[in-house]
């Protein structure tokens, strides 16, 4: 008995201290469990903020390569003597500084090859299903019959046969007139004893004609021939395209001429009529001698983009139809009032901003990318990231980069240079009042009434927002804003320009005095269908 008490005692023990390492094995276990979920949590947060970091990093870089991009590159100088310069070395010199042309993509070319991208565009697609079901549908239901008519569209695009020989006239006299009238001004320049005399005369000369061909011609044409509203503004636009574009060329090819005398018993070196019939048809508004080409021709890509430019043509039919027309058409007596106003221009804001995406996809995207693929330009550069603009400075810069570099280089910059760098303001107010008249210029020559929204809101509200709006404002409320201001802007001239374009039709002008003719009609018509 004695001797089975310790044997009881030692088992006794050995049972404690198997239950002791039992319980802290257990521990143990729920302490690693519980370090396990404390890692996961924190590999978690270190995830989430490594990933913060890295795409705040990307953004950043993508930002300054962007800005880069747009900035244009004044402070970029040839190299002299192996050696590259920050400044100029003289006044004149800073003249050739110009736009830089490089190998890149369109940005919608390279978003579109995102999927989540790739879905917006396809609800675009949907939804442009869904007009020509809706018009079936109202066909069907009208007239008893499946029909699509498109007699709103063959009405806006009629007379293109005077639209053709009109545009031949502008192009031949755009294509050989400058050249040659350059050609001999350059063969004579460094010969002549009076170089002033011989460029006033030979200036005053070319902008005679120009101003004939180019600026009342165009004029007569649409007014004397009564053309529809997108054959006017086709050949208002070309008149537009061929003005920038000659004067482009002149101001290149000038300043460089006048600066390179050629050395005795050699004639100067002038620029080819090839080069310069490329710079006519290729997407930018800036020569020179060459460009970036591409290797090849992507003819998919060609049928892919004439494809969109069709769809997008029949899209804005369709919008027309659908949305503006009903609002528009005078079904009943609706005298202008201030309800009536606000009314139409609240439902003409949806219209209004599908408009301005269609445009702005139709021309700056496939329309320029079309020629750019035809004839193998390779800056595709026509429009930055607009739609993520902050600030109106930064919209008006990155909406049509083709259209602003003109404006920069030749409007903006050589205010500038001409001031010797003073009245900045004034330099950019002007570019402002130039934008606004042509846009309005544009406008009224379409519709063949004059009534300035377009001038107002460009040239008021679109300085106010310039100045007010400006780069320093980062934050995404302000891209919230600028949104807002662009559909209000759009509904405004979809309602007043549909209002006033009915106007004219049911109440036309009684005379032609002048108040008659800048009265606009749909101020005072009270008018029935």
């Amino acid at each position: 008995m004695t001797t089975a008490e310790p044997t009881n005692g030692v088992c006794h023990r050995n049972i404690k201290a198997r239950q002791s390492d039992t319980s802290h094995a257990g521990n143990h276990d729920n302490v690693q469990e519980e370090d396990l979920k404390q890692w996961k949590k924190y590999s978690q947060k270190v995830k989430t903020k490594v990933l913060k970091q890295v795409q705040d990093q990307l953004s950043e870089i993508l930002d300054g390569a962007l800005t880069e991009s747009v900035q244009p590159h004044t402070n970029n100088q040839p190299p002299v003597n192996g050696q590259t310069t920050n400044k100029p070395s003289s006044r004149f010199q800073r003249m050739d500084d110009g736009k830089v042309f490089q190998d890149r993509a369109s940005l919608l070319d390279e978003l579109f090859e995102i999927s989540h991208i790739r879905t917006i565009y396809h609800m675009f697609l949907a939804v442009f299903l869904i007009f020509g079901l809706s018009t079936l549908a109202v066909d069907y239901i009208d007239q008893g019959r499946l029909v699509l008519e498109f007699d709103l569209l063959f009405f806006a695009f009629g007379k293109l046969g005077t639209v053709t020989w009109a545009w031949v006239i502008m192009f031949v006299y755009a294509l050989l007139v400058p050249y040659y009238i350059l050609m001999f001004w350059g063969s004579l320049y460094h010969k002549s004893p009076s170089k002033w005399g011989l460029s006033l005369g030979t200036g005053l000369i070319l902008s005679a004609i120009q101003a004939c061909v180019l600026g009342l011609f165009p004029i007569y044409v649409v007014v004397h021939h009564q053309l529809p509203p997108a054959s006017r503004f086709i050949v208002i636009l070309e008149q537009i395209r061929f003005q920038m574009k000659t004067y482009s060329f002149l101001r290149e090819m000038a300043p460089l001429i006048m600066k390179t005398a050629p050395k005795k018993g050699e004639s100067h070196r002038f620029p080819t009529l090839s080069s310069y019939l490329y710079f006519l048809f290729c997407p930018t508004l800036i020569y020179r001698e060459s460009y970036p080409r591409n290797s090849h021709i992507r003819w998919k890509y060609v049928g892919v983009t004439l494809g969109m430019i069709l769809g997008c043509l029949f899209y804005g039919y369709f919008i027309l139809v659908r949305l503006c027309v009903p609002a528009f058409r005078p079904d009943t007596n609706q005298p202008f009032s201030k309800r009536t106003m606000v009314l139409a221009v609240f439902h003409s804001i949806l219209p209004g901003t599908m408009i301005l995406l269609l445009c702005f996809f139709a021309f700056l995207h496939c329309w320029l990318n079309l020629f750019g693929e035809l004839l193998r330009f390779a800056d595709r550069m026509f429009y930055k990231d607009w739609w993520n603009s902050t600030s109106f400075a930064n919209y008006y810069r990155t909406w049509n980069v083709v259209v602003h570099d003109w404006l920069y280089y030749y409007g903006y910059r050589d205010f500038l240079w001409l001031s010797e760098r003073k009245f900045r303001t004034a330099a950019m107010l002007s570019v402002f009042i130039v934008s606004a008249l042509v846009h309005e210029y544009a406008l009224a020559m379409a519709f063949g009434f004059f009534y300035p929204v377009m001038f107002c809101l460009f040239a008021i509200f679109g300085v106010v927002f310039n100045f007010t709006m400006n780069d320093k404002r980062q934050s995404p409320v302000f891209n919230v804003i600028m949104w807002t201001c662009l559909f209000l802007g759009q509904g405004v001239q979809v309602c007043l320009y549909g209002q006033e374009w009915y106007a004219q039709i049911q109440c036309p002008r009684t005379g032609n005095s002048f108040w008659e003719v800048v009265m606009p009609r749909s101020w005072s018509c009270s008018y029935q269908r």
